[in-house]
């Protein structure tokens, strides 16, 4: 074997500034001697490869006498395949690790490696047979084919791709896209297997028409873009379009992502699907209309049978003007909203929406039966964003936050108190931006920051959702421990609740700091003590008989009867309107919740019902077991 006159290049340890401790903990191991490296044939210009790197090489490995234990070479016993590691990432012998990153492209070189640098290294990653001579000094002959930037798409590195040439935006195809590319297939010795690069293959994704590591490395690739994908055997999977090449440890994918259609499962369960057939101005979804905006759509609405007879065109039944709306309102059927929200201006979609998505809950125009699912063809004109408050002036900031509480109130009193209680959240989130400047400001932000946090308090009621509306109302209580309406909301959600006690307490204390809050306080408590007698009367009826029993038996206790039930005009009684100065009247007043602790309670049964243990103690029975 002929050398060049090269000096032999000497070995030691050496640091790099992303090398993870696992690497540089090996990378001690090297001494002066133990890696030695030959120049036999130069290589091409001075790059050399990095971590991150995939590199491409034949090796072949002999004893200090010449004798080739194994080689990737067909000339001398291997399979003709070279070796490809990506850098930073494969499991590579220590020798590799430091030796390939000093090699340029096309370069052949004999590395030679004492016995603790190759296989015999302790904890060595990669194995090998057991008659490899791997006590023995050796030589290494590396010839550097090629190195290039890759992706990693698997973390076992059985799929990489390299790109070729970029491609357009940053948007990858995914489940359920329908795509468009050409694909062509290679052997690792740069033999053609398979040709789709004149007629691209179609296909949708997520339904393993490709194999399985194609599938992933196109996932990560942008429309236009040309790229290599290198899948291993293990990736290699039965499709159904594609046919199945066996008998290679690695094929080389050639990808052209020619085009995809942007296909949406909304709801995730496949009754919501949004299909884009037209592509639309700007990136997906920086330019989208996520937020509460101004909208301009036009739209054809159609049942699903075999007519597809249109029930409503804009361009037929509103004089060719499109509809504008304002998205978070409610005033578009939801399953509308939702795709709008995520369509570009100038896109055009086909929607096709299961009912409770459509007019099952909106008003619904005279040809659709009811149940029915329907089909609309939107198309986004533009839109306009809400208004930005940066520049704003102080009143001009309260103006709009009233505005859009405003509409919030409309929401409530329409019932759709999940879009209401979205409305006040939005201000309530834009006021943490907000910076009063003076004594007067700070108050005027103060009462409209606990009047939008009292409203998200009420639309939590209706919702049902008690201990929310209580930890809202505690955020005002938090920074106006006087304030009376405060007091009788969360009041009213401990009554409801069943925490008759804490709801006692702050009915009593309205009265204690403000005289004219008496009546409403007095009505309230009355209405408190009903409940108990209630809750008390269920209880006996529930537990009677419980501790007549003998030793041993059990007794069943009653079930949920009617009387557990909260009437709807528990909570109406809420939001009823009486007067102007009147506590409990329907003055929307309302935040993002954040938990407190709940008052502490004696016992399992105390936290479960309330009231259960005054009334063990009324029946004489402080301390009692159920069996």
């Amino acid at each position: 074997m002929a050398e060049s006159d090269t000096a032999d290049q000497d070995f030691a340890p050496t640091k790099k500034k992303k090398a993870d401790d696992e690497s540089e903990k090996r990378r001690k191991k090297i001494t002066p001697g133990s890696l030695m490296k030959a120049t036999i044939r130069s290589g091409e210009g001075q790059e050399k490869p990095v971590d991150g790197d995939q590199v491409i090489f034949h090796c072949t490995t002999r004893t200090l006498d010449g004798i080739v234990v194994d080689s990737t070479r067909l000339e001398h016993g291997g399979k003709g395949n070279p070796i490809r590691n990506v850098l930073g990432k494969s499991k590579m012998i220590l020798g590799f690790l430091e030796g390939i990153p000093t090699m340029t492209k096309g370069e052949v070189a004999m590395f030679k490696m004492k016995p603790e640098i190759h296989y015999a290294e302790e904890e060595c990653p990669v194995t090998v047979s057991d008659d490899f001579p791997k006590s023995d000094e050796l030589h290494f002959e590396i010839e550097m084919l090629d190195f290039h930037k890759v992706k990693v798409v698997s973390e076992d590195l059985g799929v990489v791709k390299k790109i070729i040439s970029e491609g357009q935006g940053w948007e990858c195809p995914r489940e359920p896209y329908e795509v468009e590319a050409r694909i062509n297939a290679k052997t690792t010795d740069g033999e053609l297997v398979l040709s789709h690069s004149e007629d691209p293959y179609s296909f949708t994704f997520g339904r393993s028409e490709l194999p399985k590591g194609l599938e992933m490395g196109i996932g990560t690739m942008a429309r236009g873009e040309k790229a290599a994908i290198f899948v291993s055997k293990t990736y290699m999977t039965k499709s159904s379009l594609m046919p199945m090449i066996e008998d290679h440890e690695e094929i080389q994918f050639e990808v052209e992502l020619v085009h995809f259609i942007q296909v949406r499962d909304m709801l995730g369960d496949g009754r919501l699907i949004k299909r884009r057939i037209v592509d639309g101005r700007g990136e997906f979804p920086m330019d989208c209309p996520l937020h509460d905006s101004l909208l301009r759509v036009h739209y054809k609405g159609m049942l699903l049978n075999e007519e597809k007879t249109v029930f409503y065109d804009t361009r037929v039944d509103n004089y060719g003007q499109p509809l504008e709306f304002r998205s978070g309102e409610g005033l578009v059927p939801e399953g509308l909203e939702m795709c709008v929200r995520l369509m570009l201006p100038g896109e055009i979609s086909l929607v096709t929406c299961p009912p409770d998505y459509a007019y099952d809950k909106f008003t619904r125009p005279a040809s659709v039966p009811e149940g029915a699912h329907v089909q609309w063809e939107i198309e986004l004109f533009d839109f306009e964003m809400p208004k930005d408050w940066t520049g704003l002036s102080f009143q001009e900031i309260m103006d709009d936050a009233e505005n859009t509480k405003n509409t919030g109130n409309r929401l409530f009193k329409e019932g759709k108190f999940e879009l209401a209680k979205a409305k006040y959240e939005k201000v309530l989130r834009e006021y943490n931006h907000v910076n009063p400047q003076d004594d007067d400001e700070g108050k005027i932000f103060l009462n409209s920051r606990n009047s939008l946090h009292l409203n998200v308090a009420a639309c939590y009621q209706k919702m049902g959702e008690f201990r929310k509306s209580i930890e809202t109302c505690n955020k005002v209580l938090d920074a106006s421990p006087l304030h009376v309406k405060a007091l009788y909301r969360r009041g009213m959600a401990y009554m409801l609740v069943g925490d008759f006690d804490e709801a006692k307490k702050d009915f009593e204390t309205m009265i204690s700091i403000d005289k004219s809050s008496e009546s409403d306080a007095t009505a309230a408590l009355l209405k408190l003590k009903q409940k108990e007698q209630e809750a008390d009367k269920k209880a006996r009826r529930q537990f009677k008989g419980l501790f007549d029993r003998k030793p041993g038996e059990i007794a069943e206790v009653g079930g949920d009867d009617e009387d557990d039930k909260i009437p709807d005009n528990a909570e109406h009684e809420i939001e009823d309107s009486r007067s102007e100065k009147d506590i409990s009247k329907t003055n929307l007043d309302g935040g993002v919740t954040d938990s407190e602790h709940e008052p502490e309670r004696i016992g399992f049964l105390g936290r479960l019902w309330p009231s259960g243990t005054r009334i063990l103690a009324a029946l004489g029975l402080n301390r009692c077991s159920i069996l």
